[in-house]
């Protein structure tokens, strides 16, 4: 996951002077000296770096903090709102014509992603805005660009103009642009060529677009994992170009981040959105305070809720809120609410996103494993409906059919089972909390385990 050393670096520094009621120019000098190499280490600029710790400094031995009640918070605070503004301050929304359709260019480097960028932020348009994008292949030089664009189009059932390779990319950038408007596209995406390193030639084609078709948004596809390198790229599209905007491909990857807190800071362009799967609709608008918060380890709530009203049917939930006051759940709602949780993404991004997850006991290095949620799902279908609504009914003769169906063991049938009561309880408990009945608040969730 991106950011995950950074995120830990920072994080241990951080709770040194999180409870300290008074906190030294020592300790802030000691504190950044830290923050400075986990920031490095994550590959961001050197000089982003530099100018990120002086404005730090600055704040933190600020009379604001230095006299508050809670000087260890105030400084942790100082830290978030610059990371903040590090990474661009606030979400910066993709552009809307006043006379559609809405042009965007979407340039990069070859093995960018820039081909898959584009669907998704189609896809997106599409499912999160009502739009009626129009993909344009005018990558002509690429062996199966075209094709791999026109496949990604029908994955999505997205309109794809292409006039082939033997067509210059001005013309088919011009042709297409057409075409929106006299069909009512009110986006139209360009996929434009790559090259594995910055050249000449790339760039007065695509200058020749760009003032051909006038876009009005011009991303840029930066991969994530390429850290530094990332950054020179941008710079040199955007002395090239002026970019508007960039997309993070690959940000869920194995990265260390860099590439997300330099590009802005170094070529002033915002990051409009970042790619965290290989799934076309793993596309997210990248918000700078959700992110900074993430990474000091405050969570990301409000990314979750939106995952939770993408994902989640409303009336079924309630549903299952009304099962849990009562105790009424069964296996058959269990199967329900693992769908629909799995339908929100990998498990351990959706617990990063919760406060707090991070410090608590046994989740630092918590990894989820897939096969043993498939494991617990298959124990779950291989039961019969009677059993599934009455747990009691599971003799031992039940249990080794279900062991034998589910290509599981005994003791794993009866691990779920007892995890499973164990649930039970704890939102009976804690239904009993919420609505005042309880008297053990806090209690409950001592020695529970996910049931996977």
């Amino acid at each position: 996951m991106a950011f995950e050393g950074l995120a830990e670096r920072l994080q241990g520094t951080l709770t040194k002077i999180r409870g300290k009621g008074k906190v030294s120019e020592q300790d802030i000098k000691e504190m950044m000296r830290e923050v400075r190499l986990a920031l490095l280490e994550a590959d961001v600029n050197f000089k982003v770096v530099k100018q990120f710790i002086a404005d730090v400094k600055e704040k933190a031995l600020g009379q604001e903090v230095m006299k508050s009640l809670t000087p260890g918070q105030q400084v942790i605070k100082v830290v978030n709102e610059e990371l903040t503004a590090l990474m661009g301050g606030e979400q910066s929304k993709i552009a809307v014509s006043q006379k559609p359709p809405t042009v965007i260019m979407m340039v990069g480097l070859q093995g960018a992603g820039k081909t898959t960028a584009s669907a998704k932020l189609a896809n997106h348009l599409r499912k999160k805005h009502n739009r009626t994008p129009l993909l344009v292949a005018a990558d002509i030089y690429r062996p199966a660009a075209i094709k791999q664009l026109e496949t990604l189009g029908k994955q999505i059932d997205m309109p794809v103009f292409s006039l082939g390779d033997q067509v210059s990319p001005v013309d088919i950038a011009k042709q297409a642009v057409e075409k929106a408007k006299a069909e009512h596209h009110d986006y139209v995406l360009i996929d434009t060529a790559g090259r594995l390193h910055v050249d000449q030639e790339l760039m007065e084609e695509l200058s020749q677009i760009k003032e051909t078709v006038q876009p009005d948004e011009i991303l840029l596809v930066v991969d994530a994992m390429t850290g530094q390198d990332a950054v020179n790229v941008a710079e040199t599209f955007n002395d090239q170009l002026g970019l508007t905007g960039a997309i993070l491909s690959k940000l869920d990857g194995d990265t260390r981040g860099g590439a997300a807190i330099s590009v802005k800071a170094v070529t002033n362009t915002p990051i409009k959105f970042a790619g965290m799967g290989e799934k076309i609709d793993q596309l997210e608008p990248f918000h700078p305070e959700r992110m900074a918060s993430r990474i000091l380890g405050m969570g990301d709530v409000l990314s979750l809720i939106e995952k939770a009203q993408t994902n989640v049917d409303e009336a079924k939930a309630r549903e299952l809120e009304k099962k849990m006051r009562t105790a009424d759940f069964t296996f058959d709602d269990f199967l329900e609410q693992l769908e629909q949780v799995r339908s929100m993404g990998p498990l351990e991004d959706l617990l990063g996103m919760m406060p707090g997850m991070n410090k608590a006991k046994g989740m630092k290095n918590l990894q989820v494993d897939e096969k043993q949620i498939g494991r617990v799902e298959a124990i779950v279908r291989s039961m019969t409906k009677k059993e599934k609504q009455d747990p009691t009914v599971l003799n031992g003769s039940r249990r080794r059919r279900i062991a034998k169906g589910s290509g599981t063991t005994i003791q794993d049938v009866n691990r779920l089972l007892k995890q499973f009561e164990d649930m039970k309880k704890m939102m009976k408990q804690m239904t009993g909390m919420q609505s005042g009945k309880g008297k053990k608040r806090g209690k409950g969730m001592g020695g529970f385990k996910l049931p996977f």
